[in-house]
């Protein structure tokens, strides 16, 4: 089940990227717990990062071509933090995973394009690798799931420390 957390995301923080995402998956898991008794908690929260500078989601299309505009012919740095909290107990366990995108270099024409699509509304950096983004995306140094928002590998070895296996 899915369960939007509410929690309200501080992106003018001053805290380092990793810290902040890490602050953000766990206020996520904490607002949802509130809401349930004895159950599994997986939250989430994904960063663009290039040269220091955070890339959340876009707030409109004027943003989303800004993010684009930067993000365009560069490596960014793609940081997924997950917790997993258990509610009957209080057990938390979160972690944090980062992998390297390299976009190609971007016409205003291909930008103006895909932010007309809508896709990148939603999405931290202004893109979906999952989606029409795809084809933005050179090449991916880690984690592909993670750059999609959830570092399945990684959720899946912490999961086992819940006494979750999936294979």
């Amino acid at each position: 089940m899915v369960d939007e957390s509410g929690y309200d995301e501080d992106m003018n923080s001053q805290a380092e990227p990793r810290s902040l995402a890490l602050k953000h998956s766990a206020g996520k898991a904490r607002a949802v717990a509130l809401r349930h008794k004895d159950a599994l908690i997986i939250s989430a929260d994904t960063l663009v990062v290039l040269n220091g500078r955070i890339f959340g989601k876009p707030r409109n299309k004027k943003e989303a071509k800004d993010m684009l505009r930067a993000l365009s012919g560069k490596a960014h740095t793609v940081i997924t933090a997950y917790t997993i909290l258990e509610t009957a107990t209080g057990r938390t366990l979160s972690r944090m995973v980062e992998s390297r995108v390299f976009f190609k270099k971007l016409s205003d024409g291909e930008i103006a394009t895909y932010v007309k699509s809508g896709e990148p509304l939603d999405k931290a950096g202004a893109y979906g690798v999952q989606g029409l983004g795809a084809v933005i995306v050179k090449r991916i140094e880690g984690d592909f799931f993670n750059v999609m928002g959830l570092p399945l590998h990684s959720l899946v070895q912490s999961l086992v420390k819940f006494g979750i296996t999936v294979l």
